[in-house]
């Protein structure tokens, strides 16, 4: 199995779980998206800003979650990002979701590059040095 090209670990907060003491599905949209913002930032990217010149964010026009196991209040997750596709203007990311070496949930992220102008919000080509930067660490699944 590859490596993945970034991982966070954070605890579930009781806020988080259902009446049964659950982490409630929505959560894990979360946790893939904290993932996803912590890598970008440690590739000196922010998800929402000013590249080039133009206010720049990247909505999602996919996002899927499947559930393996149960998570509790007070587990320790990891969450691991894999890059599966660099596309132009897009990037599609797959994520894991383990609690020890039990794997809790598998979800995944596609995401547009857009610039958010005056006219309104249309995607534009990845910014060169973050493509290189990405693709430096695509693996294969």
């Amino acid at each position: 199995m590859s490596a993945p090209a970034h991982q966070i670990q954070r605890r579930v907060e009781f806020y988080e779980t259902d009446m049964a003491g659950i982490v409630h599905f929505t959560n894990f949209f979360r946790f893939m998206e904290s993932c996803e913002h912590s890598f970008l930032r440690s590739l000196d990217h922010e998800l929402h800003g000013l590249v080039e010149g133009l206010e720049t964010g990247w909505p999602r026009v996919n996002a899927t979650c499947d559930y393996r196991a149960p998570a509790r209040f007070g587990d320790l997750l990891t969450v691991s990002l894999y890059i599966e596709e660099i596309r132009n203007r897009s990037v599609r990311y797959r994520f894991e979701i383990t609690k020890e070496e039990t794997l809790v949930a598998e979800g995944k992220l596609s995401v547009a590059h857009v610039a958010i102008t005056d006219e309104g919000i249309k995607a534009v080509p990845l910014p060169e040095a973050l493509k290189v930067k990405l693709q430096s660490l695509i693996t294969d699944h």
